[in-house]
């Protein structure tokens, strides 16, 4: 598999250190995500939007349910984690998620789901007190996050996703690319 199609900004490195110089720039990636994203969309036909973004993988639309799926999921991590001692979240299955009836809806659902969960995120992330930062969360599998890492990892991911998108449209030739 082509790293380059899978992985357009790069692979996220979970052990990489966070320091608060990067949250400023994170924390403008949340805040743009649900811009970027319909920008990254904008006068997509149906055909278009289902199309997968690489052999193999999600379509365009199903990057959109997900990319809404997996930020609710984010900003009630982060949410536990201020409020609770070190909590163990759920992780959930990508794949089966991006299967379910819901991913063949307009985008236009999510799209306007993103806008209100990253308002809310973006809102708390700016208001935390730089010792919050440190606060953790457990992963069933990446292990103890702390909040600064969460946010970089969410920071990519929302460029992780528009690049798919934006990568495809000039692959394909598909004009007006936000």
């Amino acid at each position: 598999m082509n790293d380059d199609l899978r992985f357009p900004v790069g692979r996220f490195d979970v052990a990489a250190p966070a320091t608060p110089d990067m949250r400023p720039a994170a924390m403008a990636a949340i805040a743009e995500l649900p811009a970027r994203m319909r920008a990254a969309v904008s006068d997509l036909t149906d055909p278009q939007l289902d199309t997968p973004y690489r052999p193999g993988g999600w379509t365009v639309r199903q990057l959109v349910h997900h990319v809404a799926d997996s930020h609710a999921n984010g900003y009630i991590r982060l949410k536990l984690a201020l409020t609770e001692d070190e909590p163990t979240i759920k992780p959930y299955r990508q794949d089966a998620w991006a299967s379910l009836p819901d991913s063949r809806l307009r985008v236009s659902i999510s799209l306007g789901m993103l806008d209100a969960v990253h308002a809310r995120w973006s809102s708390l992330w700016q208001a935390l007190e730089p010792a919050q930062f440190a606060r953790r969360f457990r992963h069933p599998e990446l292990g103890l996050l702390t909040l600064d890492t969460h946010l970089q990892l969410y920071a990519w991911h929302s460029r992780h996703h528009v690049a798919h998108i934006t990568a495809l449209r000039k692959r394909e030739g598909w004009l007006g690319i936000g």
